[in-house]
């Protein structure tokens, strides 16, 4: 037998075993997953999540949250405490101008139309944050936000609530363009954005069925790999096949933090042999993002870094950048979102350059009241709105409405009791004549969100990481901007680790009993 008749031979194996492939079990009922003629029980293979566009996986731990030096404003407000952090995904850089003005084009695009006038207005930034009453500031009003010189700064000007829109849109797009990709929405029915209004995708839409994607000739083929029932191609995708992503999100304040400290370095890095892991080294309470070590020196190869500057901030009284032919931090206000040198995680300018918009309500001491676990404070909890009815529709947006939940729906439970818990265990809504009404007994409302950061404007002491300041969740600054983040499904471990410590099953006695 000459090689090229054994080769035909041996494809011919492999194709007639791959035809013949035992078909996967359950476990708990010995039914075939993937079978038409067994209920047709659809089980996609196992996958991990793959990093959504601008995003760097943070591998979750355990870390000191809070002050990490003398609280010189005397606020009281960061007191150290050791909390958990679950892995998660966040941007590698602040979001840019350019990032935001791709955000217009699309709302003006595809909300054209005069009865969504106000909806192209509420996403613009004000960009008159940059005026004062003493100083000329006027360049940055006119031109900060759309000259394309400034196209990689980051956008400011952006409330909290704009934030948060910017990371339902993104959501939507980044899901839009998965499924684009693999054929399950045919690209030519995007092709003509302009005037969509209602009718644009969203993804939480697009999986309860309300929004009919018109799908690819790729998705109707036999090599489509999702089947319905009968073992025909299925064009509609569930959350289930993995082919969907998390909804980009603010980072809650407890991640944005960790993320910041970076202290996977004073780890060895995880191997991906699960027999190998870092030595759980958190002795340095290092107090910038940047440190290495105690003393906030960066040792490269080429020599010491000493005495240059890690961030972009204000050295002290009138000096934003330094001397003409020396400036330090080449900035007098903000710098491009990849200046400066990545942290641990690979996160630019946790320090300085713009504070950022993070998810939690703000309360002097949340940090002593919540879980060990993804502290959070800003819960409200909601639902799917089915209306009288029974059906979920959507809104003027093409979003679901939602409602929030009642108490007595909420009321027969043991993990809460209550649908609004932003002031659960505040304490002061308990005492007659206390309330948080903005500008009654407190500058601190429910609609006061935390700010995590430095920035350009700012002593170094608003550099550490565990330094919070608040501001009303409606209002903006020239030194406040935002970064997204997204939830991490499956091992926090990493993609390629597998969660918890595995061994060798050893041999069992098998013999009848």
């Amino acid at each position: 037998m000459n090689l090229k008749n054994l080769a035909i031979l041996v494809s011919s194996v492999s194709l007639f075993a791959a035809c013949h492939k035992k078909p996967e079990q359950s476990s708990v009922t010995g039914w075939n997953y993937n079978d038409s003629k067994m209920g047709g029980f659809q089980v996609s293979k196992e996958k991990e999540q793959h990093t959504g566009p601008g995003l760097v996986f943070v591998q979750g731990g355990t870390f000191t949250m809070g002050a990490t030096q003398e609280d010189v404003m005397r606020d009281w407000n960061n007191v150290p405490r050791r909390v958990t952090v679950n892995s998660f995904y966040i941007d590698q850089t602040e979001v840019a101008n350019i990032h935001y003005r791709e955000y217009l084009y699309w709302i003006n695009l595809v909300f054209d139309a005069d009865e969504y006038k106000a909806v192209r207005e509420a996403a613009l930034p004000d960009t008159l944050c940059w005026r004062s009453e003493l100083a000329y500031n006027e360049p940055m009003v006119e031109y900060y936000f759309r000259h394309p010189s400034y196209n990689f700064y980051p956008v400011v000007g952006v409330t909290w609530r704009q934030a948060h829109d910017f990371c339902l849109w993104r959501s939507d797009r980044v899901n839009e363009k998965l499924l684009m990709d693999r054929g399950y929405i045919n690209q030519n029915a995007v092709k003509n954005l302009q005037g969509l209004g209602q009718e644009n995708f969203n993804t939480k839409a697009y999986l309860m069925g309300e929004f009919q994607a018109t799908p690819d000739k790729r998705a109707r083929s036999k090599s489509n790999p999702l089947k319905n029932p009968n073992g025909t191609p299925r064009t509609q995708v569930t959350f289930e096949d993995g082919i969907l992503l998390p909804n980009y999100r603010l980072p809650t304040e407890a991640e944005w933090e960790y993320a910041a400290l970076g202290y996977i370095n004073q780890n060895p890095l995880p191997s991906f042999k699960d027999k190998q892991r870092g030595e759980e080294l958190i002795a340095n309470k290092q107090v910038y993002s940047w440190s290495n070590n105690v003393n906030g020196l960066r040792d490269t190869r080429h020599g010491s870094w000493q005495g240059t500057f890690m961030a972009n901030f204000k050295r002290g009284s009138g000096d934003n950048m330094g001397v003409a032919g020396g400036l330090n931090d080449n900035a007098v206000y903000t710098a491009p979102v990849k200046s400066f040198f990545p942290n641990g995680f690979g996160i630019y300018n946790m320090s300085g350059n713009v504070s950022e918009w993070v998810g939690d309500v703000y309360r002097p001491m949340t940090g002593q009241d919540a879980d060990d676990v993804s502290p959070y404070r800003g819960n409200h909890f909601n639902t799917v709105d089915y209306g009288k009815e029974g059906k979920a529709e959507r809104d003027s947006l093409g979003r679901i409405k939602m409602r929030y939940m009642t108490d007595s729906e909420s009321q027969g439970r043991r993990n809460y009791q209550k649908s609004d818990v932003i002031n659960y265990l505040d304490g002061d809504s308990t005492i007659a004549g206390i309330s948080y009404g903005y500008g009654k007994t407190t500058l601190i409302s429910n609609k006061s969100r935390v700010v995590k950061g430095g920035s350009w404007n700012d002593r170094p002491y608003w550099l550490s990481p565990g330094t919070r300041r608040f501001l009303e969740e409606d209002q903006s600054n020239s030194t406040i901007g935002f970064r997204c983040a997204m939830d991490r499904v499956g091992s926090p471990a990493g993609n390629g680790r597998q969660t918890g410590v595995n061994y060798k099953q050893r041999r069992q006695n098998t013999r009848k009993q």
